[in-house]
């Protein structure tokens, strides 16, 4: 009995070992697989015509007609499934599209990064550079990331009504200069009454048209 109890110890003791480099395997990420992120964006069994653009490859003819519609043949890429109108898996499909460049499309297709620094009360009209992304939906020819100039278009929380209201009211007082952060000019409205009325008057129309606005640069909400 004792020279049988030997073998099944060391049996036993064998088994251990080997359950705990399987554990230690796979907590290790040998049998881990890696999913692309890419697959993160694709709806399963979804149309393949309405996959975005992350979700496909395409062969994209860069001679055709700015503006004119044209077809690509298109091929979903690993790991994505999707199906045809008759709800048929697919791999291989179609997508028509208008032949243009990504930074060609209008604003309504893509996104773009915001800039706080810039003035936008200056002439001539101040721009910045802003990097810009199509959005998942949209295909186009080219990067699908781009930089792009763009008008400074920031706002600082200050009301045109009430910059108006003010210049038509206590703008003689410099109030309307003051709202907008313009301490000089306010100073020199409240001491001069205004100008003797004619910079009010003017103040008055000014603002009315948005030529002065405030003076960190933004725009009035």
């Amino acid at each position: 009995m004792a020279a049988a109890a030997v073998p099944l110890r060391t049996l036993r003791r064998l088994c251990r070992v080997l359950l705990f480099l399987s554990q230690f395997y796979i907590l290790s990420g040998g049998e881990s697989t890696d999913i692309p992120p890419y697959v993160m964006k694709c709806p399963s069994n979804g149309l393949c015509s309405r996959l975005p653009a992350d979700c496909v490859e395409c062969k994209t003819n860069f001679s055709c007609v700015y503006g004119k519609p044209v077809t690509f043949d298109c091929t979903v890429k690993p790991s994505v499934t999707c199906v045809d109108q008759d709800f048929k898996s697919q791999k291989n499909f179609i997508i028509n599209m208008t032949c243009r460049f990504c930074w060609q499309l209008p604003e309504t297709d893509y996104e773009c990064s915001n800039s706080t620094s810039c003035m936008t009360v200056s002439c001539p009209r101040q721009r910045y550079t802003a990097n810009c992304t199509v959005r998942d939906h949209i295909h186009c020819l080219g990067n699908r990331t781009f930089p792009k100039m763009l008008y400074c278009n920031w706002t600082g929380g200050y009301k045109w009504s009430t910059a108006l209201a003010l210049s038509i009211t206590l703008g003689g007082f410099g109030a309307d200069r003051f709202y907008l952060g313009q301490w000089r000019e306010g100073l020199g409205k409240l001491f001069s009454f205004g100008g003797l009325g004619i910079w009010t008057l003017i103040d008055v129309l000014l603002i009315g048209v948005g030529y002065v606005g405030p003076a960190d640069g933004s725009l009035y909400i």
